[in-house]
């Protein structure tokens, strides 16, 4: 009886912070839900490039851009770390660097950029409606931030961080968030690369 009367006191007790957690994983798994892994986008060479062209591979994407002071080339370290943890099984993944700046991240410059970091990692850009659009599916955000009186030329980009990982058949697998050890990633990816 004492034990019955315990158990119930201590639901009443957690069941609160139990439905709150519940709740926000419940909102965590719809937000992930409705990302629509599919973007038409154009690779440095200025072919055009979609989803549809790495079936059969993983694809790790991130957005960004190359003025970026922090976020994206912390984000670029991670990824190109991540490639060379996995070995040879990173054959199977195409990195993908995606620019929401498409005004001054021409192909030549973030070619030059995301080969800094390793030469498999792809940048892509577009125009500036059709980043939009690949952003939007994502459930990527993204606004120009600018100083009162400077040069219109001189802006920031305010972006969501992290990476996202689609499988082979180009569904939506995970979203990692920033600062995610490069360990903790390359594990889960080797896990998923070894279910398939």
């Amino acid at each position: 009886m004492i034990r019955l009367i315990t158990f119930f006191l201590t639901l009443l007790c957690v069941g609160p912070a139990f439905a709150q957690a519940t709740h926000s994983l419940e909102l965590l798994n719809q937000a992930n839900a409705e990302i629509i892994p599919r973007y038409l986008l154009q690779a440095p060479n200025g072919r055009s490039i979609s989803n549809e062209d790495f079936r059969g591979r993983f694809q790790l994407i991130s957005f960004g851009y190359t003025y970026c002071p922090d976020i994206c080339p912390t984000t670029l370290v991670e990824m190109a770390e991540i490639l060379k943890q996995l070995g040879d099984k990173a054959a199977r993944i195409q990195p993908i660097f995606i620019s929401v700046d498409p005004e001054r991240d021409t192909g030549k410059i973030l070619k030059t950029y995301t080969e800094f970091f390793d030469p498999r990692i792809l940048g892509l850009t577009a125009s500036p409606a059709l980043v939009r659009r690949a952003a939007d599916n994502f459930k990527i955000r993204y606004a120009k931030v600018r100083e009162p009186g400077t040069d219109p030329d001189r802006y920031a980009v305010d972006h969501s961080a992290g990476m996202i990982l689609l499988g082979p058949d180009g569904a939506f697998i995970k979203k990692f968030a920033f600062a995610t050890p490069a360990v903790e990633i390359s594990a889960q990816i080797e896990a998923f690369i070894d279910s398939r």
